[in-house]
């Protein structure tokens, strides 16, 4: 059943055309009007189902990426900072999500709080260079990955709510 949010959420998402990264001035400017659509598209969405999860917002040069990511558990919201940067190779390489506060409580985390995409998500971004973008970042990286770790920390005693 969640798969099947996941696949028809993703589905209504605009696929990005521009092949461009940060070192690319012009392209870039275009692709960045492509992930801002694209992500306006998904929280659009998600606000119309009742699934409003996160907020972002970018440096001016779309280069830095940061805001707050929520998951509900148990009737318990618990709402973490997170960030990430465009790697230079963008849209080849896909971001790596830092969630700080959450570093080195969980085993599915690299240093410095960088949520582990590499053995579900990270193929399946290569295979859709450049059609995926940020907003596909966020529903198939960063959302699932909260789903599966944030009650597992819960139940865990790892993290608490915070009142």
């Amino acid at each position: 059943m969640a798969d099947e949010a996941v696949r028809r959420a993703v589905a209504e998402l605009p696929l990005l055309r521009t092949a461009a990264g940060p070192r690319d001035r012009e392209g870039w400017a275009s692709r960045l009007k492509e992930e801002y659509r694209a992500l306006i598209q998904y929280v659009e969405n998600n606000k119309r189902a009742d699934n409003d999860w996160f907020r972002l917002e970018s440096n001016a040069e779309g280069t830095r990426w940061f805001g707050k990511c929520w998951y509900v558990h148990e009737l318990l919201k618990y709402e973490f900072a997170i960030e990430f940067d465009i790697p230079v190779t963008y849209p080849s390489t896909a971001p790596e999500i830092a969630i700080p506060e959450l570093d080195g409580k969980t085993a599915k985390m690299y240093r410095g709080g960088k949520i582990c995409l590499s053995d579900h998500f990270k193929p399946l971004w290569a295979r859709n260079v450049p059609k995926f973008g940020l907003a596909h970042l966020m529903a198939l990286g960063l959302g699932p990955w909260l789903a599966v770790e944030i009650p597992d920390l819960v139940a865990k005693g790892i993290i608490q709510h915070k009142k």
